[in-house]
């Protein structure tokens, strides 16, 4: 019976896995969203992607100074936060972007939508990499060189996850085309 209920679970979650990584990955959206507004400063207008993008301890020093400054808000709380949060959210998209340009790859035979969904699991790995930056820097361990990896992971994850992104458009339009496009549901 314990083997039939996780049988059971198996196909359910499989047949749903899509549509739970997708709505997890727009939950996660907006609830960092929302945790990472207080970030947005003048000196800081792209919030966490500011810190996400500081390569030198200048640039770094700056977005930290920004979100200091204001003894009312606790900025670089709200930062731990919301790249605590990040942790979550890279669950929900690495996994759904993977999953669909897999799906995708395989439909369309497509050997480079195999190699762009792979990298979608690199990318996963370096928003770790980047994310382990950031809350270095963040509880006060300022150096040029966690800076620069960090925004290195960054620029990485960030040209993988793009990839994917175009990867996921372009090749659903092409199924769409083809009508294949309930093959990317099934």
């Amino acid at each position: 019976l314990v083997v039939l209920c996780i049988l059971i679970y198996i196909a359910v979650m499989k047949k749903y896995a899509l549509l739970i990584l997708f709505l997890g990955t727009l939950i996660m959206i907006v609830v960092m969203g929302k945790t990472g507004a207080p970030l947005i400063t003048a000196a800081t207008p792209n919030g966490i992607i500011q810190l996400e993008f500081a390569y030198d301890t200048a640039k770094t020093n700056t977005v930290i100074q920004a979100w200091a400054s204001d003894g009312s808000t606790n900025r670089i709380g709200a930062a731990q936060i919301n790249t605590y949060l990040d942790f979550i959210f890279l669950f929900f998209y690495a996994l759904f972007l993977f999953f669909t340009c897999d799906k995708i790859a395989r439909i369309s035979k497509s050997k480079t939508g195999t190699m762009i969904a792979n990298g979608v699991i690199w990318a996963g790995l370096l928003d770790i990499l980047e994310n382990a930056g950031m809350l270095m820097t963040l509880s006060g361990k300022v150096s040029g060189t966690i800076a620069f990896m960090t925004t290195f992971f960054s620029v990485l994850k960030w040209g993988l996850v793009i990839a994917a992104i175009l990867y996921v458009l372009l090749g659903s339009i092409q199924l769409i085309a083809k009508k294949k496009i309930k093959w990317l549901f099934v």
